[in-house]
Formats: structure tokens, sequence, C-alpha cells
């Protein structure tokens, strides 16, 4: 025969602890929310770690708020015995879920131990490029140039090359290559370009103090190879970061062969030489 007041009991009890711990994990996650924004205001700040330990905090308390409601169901230990008697399957493969979530949760802390990114670094991982929105106990996110969101899995992560272009200097060089005739002013060539990243607003002077007094050039550029049908050039353009790095490379190769185009130095196409021969009929006599 049931006992309905017990029963009564016990599920107001539960649905107490339900809403508490709805409640706390709402509150903490608020609470940390408004001192990590007001750590933002500070210059320099690292969120990384702040929002990784938010998550911890916020996943222990639903943990514990379900671990408090289930001790109050007396007859859960023989239920749970006799489930876990009886699924070996589900037991196996509740195990392996478990392993990957573990394996998960612990490269998430590597990662905010030993930070080989931070938020709102640009990294690239398997091909993507994005910022670092986020870092919790299952995964990162990354926001990419078309606003998507990749989720990564932490273990994931852990196990791949990662490029970083914001650890420890932001400072980002483009590489412009480009191809000029055979015919055309070498010298004035790498000349213009030299102007033309020199006097763009985006471009900084990344020469040290060392460099200067050598009296190296604002902009380095060189003839690199003498390929099948052009003279390739190459100059160096610095920018503070990649988002002007971008911005710094496209319009350079804009405004370089708009003077190219004024000088009159080519910018050949690919080209190639066909030679026929005329075959000759010799007739024996």
């Amino acid at each position: 025969m049931f006992d309905f007041a017990n029963d009564f009991k016990i599920g107001v009890i539960i649905a107490i602890i339900a809403v508490t711990t709805i409640f706390l994990g709402a509150v903490t996650d608020k609470v940390l929310r408004y001192f990590l924004y007001r750590k933002l205001n500070d210059k320099g700040y690292d969120a990384t770690g702040f929002k990784f330990l938010k998550h911890l905090i916020i996943t222990v308390i639903y943990i514990l708020g379900f671990a408090f409601a289930l001790i109050q169901i007396p007859e859960f230990k023989i239920i749970g015995h006799s489930f876990l008697a009886g699924a070996g399957v589900i037991s196996l493969v509740a195990g392996l879920a478990s392993q990957q979530a573990l394996s998960n949760i612990v490269s998430g802390i590597f990662l905010v131990i030993f930070k080989p990114f931070r938020i709102n670094d640009k990294i690239t991982i398997n091909n993507f490029v994005g910022i670092v929105e986020d870092i919790n106990l299952r995964q990162v996110v990354l926001k990419d140039a078309e606003n998507n969101r990749i989720i990564i899995p932490n273990s994931v992560i852990s196990n791949q090359i990662i490029v970083n272009t914001n650890m420890h200097d932001t400072k980002c060089c483009k590489v412009i290559e480009i191809g000029i005739g055979y015919e055309s002013n070498i010298e004035e060539a790498l000349a213009i370009m030299q102007e033309e990243i020199a006097k763009h607003p985006l471009f900084i002077d990344n020469r040290t103090a060392e460099n200067k007094e050598q009296n190296t050039p604002l902009v380095v550029a060189r003839v690199v190879a003498l390929a099948d049908s052009s003279v390739t050039l190459k100059a160096w353009a610095w920018a503070k970061n990649s988002t002007d790095g971008f911005v710094l490379y496209c319009d350079l190769l804009q405004s370089i062969k708009k003077r190219f185009d004024l000088a009159n130095i080519d910018i050949p196409y690919p080209q190639r030489v066909v030679t026929l021969k005329n075959s000759e009929t010799n007739i024996l006599k």
C-alpha cells in the first residue's frame, strides 16, 4: 500500500531542491557575469579563466542539486543496483560516454591552465579560422568572419595543431608578392611597392632600434624568383593585428596595380611559346 503522505512529502522536497538548484544556478550566472563585465572594462584583463570557472561552478551546483534530489528517494539504491545488474550494455555505453565527457573536462582544464589561446584570440584549427568566444567544460566556441559559431570539443583541440595569431604578439606581417614582365623596370617596381606600403595608414614600422641604426629600409622589397614568364617581387608589410593586416593587404594589391599601370610595368599572364615545325617530304629517287 502506498504512503501518499510520505510520497507527497518526498515530491515536495525534490521540487524545492530543483527550484533552489535552478535559482542558485541563475543567480550565480548573473553575479559572475556582472563581475566578468566589470573586469572586462579593465584593459588587458584575460577572461579565459574566469569564464571557465563560471561554467565549472554552475555545473557543480546542478550536479549537487541532482544528487540531493536523488537521495530523497529511499528506494533509489535498490532500484539503482537492480538496474545496473540487468543492464550491462547500457552501463558500458554510459561508461564510454562518461569517459568522453571526462576527457573534455580534463582537456578544458589544461586549456585554461596552459593557455595556448585565450578569449578573443584569433586561432586556426582544422582549417577553421575564428575568434575564441567561449571556453567551457565541454567545448570551445569560435566565431568566424561570417558570424557563424564553430563548436569544437576540448578533447579534439588538445590533439590538434593550433595557429594563434594573437599569442604574446598581435602584430601581423602580410607578404605582397607580384610577378612583373622581364622587360619591366625592376628597380622602379620595387620602389613603387615600398612607397605604397609605407604611406598606407594601417602600416606600422616594425624595425628595432638596432635596425634603424643600421639604416634598414622602412619597407623591405626584394626579387625572390625568376619564374617562367615573370620576375617575382616580394615586399613585407606590417600591421598591428590580423584584421588590419587583411585590409592592408587588399588595399595594397589595388594601389600597387594602379601604380604599375601608370608606370607601364607589366604584370604578365601565363605564357607559353609553341613552335611548329614544317615537315619536309623527302622524295627518294
